[in-house]
């Protein structure tokens, strides 16, 4: 009988060479599962990173400015008003002419006030006839001191009516009582107007000025002397310079703001009183700030932190065997949070004064959606900054 034959008749032979190629699969399989098992954890990891993208924290030179807004108002402004009453007969300005003080605007009629004043100088001829007959009289003892007295006191008073009369006179010719441009005109010619009528509005345009309700808490950082810049959005955002003119000595109880006035020399005029501007006041300058953008801050928990990208900790390679040669890993990066102190702010830009170092990458984009530790896959604009940096890691890891 064959060796075959006689194994095949012996007792258990079935369940044993069934248990023998349950044994065989089992081994392969493990052996597969094994040579598979770094790219599937690899690819689990890709899966479950959250994309983000960063900026390289660096040194620049960073401005601290106050902000504010404020309306301009004129610092030279005069209401003309008319001093005498009458008809006016001329007008010889417009509104948005240039005029120079002492300027005629408007003439009044005159009859009146002319007649008022031939009248008073008349009788100021006849007293100062009487009071040098007087005079001659009294020397020679022949007047009595008296009537010479009375002489003299009623020369005084006519003399004071002339002045009167030619001042009534004078107030009917409307002449400007400052430098500055027509902003509006409250008469017309015919009209008959009373003391104190209103005839014209006089603007300076040449100094105007904003005043700024500033919180106390700026009272030390902002002084009279200070250059201050005003980007006015009815001239399409144009910049004008200016200083702080004066600080107010006290601050506003019901506010706990303080005024800061700022004045603004426009020689082209272009700049109008009413106007509206957002006013920057810069008041410090550092050049060696280390910097990043105001969409990397995050505040939780009462705290000021950014998150830093930084290679994840590295891990030796599963090798499937020495017939198949371990494959590189691509390079991961984990989330890491930073407690940061922040110094001044411009525009998109913060200082960062402590938590972070120069050179470093923190997340600018996805930032609330990681945490501490959270694996992360930096974006095209950071993968370059991190190359390196990974590289070296997983050098030291094949040496």
């Amino acid at each position: 009988m064959k060796t075959r034959d006689f194994i095949s008749r012996l007792p258990g032979f079935g369940s044993l060479a069934r248990s023998l190629v349950g044994v065989a699969l089992a081994l392969a399989l493990a052996a597969c599962s094994t040579g598979n098992s770094t790219p599937v954890a690899g690819a689990a990891d890709a899966s479950s990173a959250i994309p983000v993208e960063t900026a390289t924290v660096s040194q620049q030179s960073i401005t601290a400015n106050y902000s504010g807004t404020a309306s301009l108002e004129a610092v030279g402004e005069a209401q003309v008003v008319a001093k005498a009453s009458g008809i006016v007969l001329k007008l010889l300005v417009e509104e948005g002419m240039y005029v120079k003080r002492g300027q005629l605007l408007a003439q009044l009629d005159d009859d009146a006030a002319s007649n008022k004043l031939a009248q008073a100088t008349a009788n100021l001829r006849k007293a100062q006839a009487s009071y040098d007959k007087a005079e001659k009289g009294f020397a020679l003892k022949i007047t009595p001191k008296a009537d010479y007295d009375s002489m003299r006191y009623d020369l005084e008073a006519q003399k004071a009516i002339v002045a009167g009369a030619q001042l009534d006179v004078s107030y009917t010719r409307i002449l400007a009582p400052i430098d500055g441009v027509i902003a509006k005109r409250s008469v017309k010619v015919g009209n008959l107007v009373q003391i104190n009528q209103a005839l014209f509005d006089i603007v300076d345009l040449d100094r105007l000025q904003a005043v700024l309700n500033v919180p106390e808490r700026d009272l030390d950082t902002l002084k009279a002397g200070q250059s201050v810049v005003m980007q006015v959005d009815a001239l399409g955002g144009r910049s004008f310079e200016g200083m702080i003119a004066r600080i107010a000595p006290v601050i506003d109880a019901a506010s706990g703001t303080f005024r800061a006035t700022c004045e603004f020399r426009d020689t082209t005029r272009t700049l109008k009183p009413g106007m509206f501007g957002r006013i920057e006041v810069a008041y410090d300058q550092r050049h060696d700030a280390l910097v990043v953008p105001r969409n990397a801050i995050t505040e939780e928990d009462g705290e000021t932190s950014v998150f830093v990208v930084e290679p994840a900790p590295a891990t030796a390679p599963a090798v499937a065997g020495k017939s198949a040669p371990a494959k590189e890993p691509a390079p991961r990066f984990v989330a890491k949070r930073r407690v940061v102190k922040l110094g001044y702010a411009e525009d998109d830009r913060v200082e960062v004064r402590d938590g972070i170092h120069q050179g470093e990458r923190v997340i600018t984009l996805g930032r609330n959606a990681v945490r501490d530790g959270t694996q992360v896959q930096v974006l095209a604009d950071g993968k370059a900054a991190l190359a390196a940096t990974a590289t070296a890691q997983l050098a030291g890891l094949h040496r």
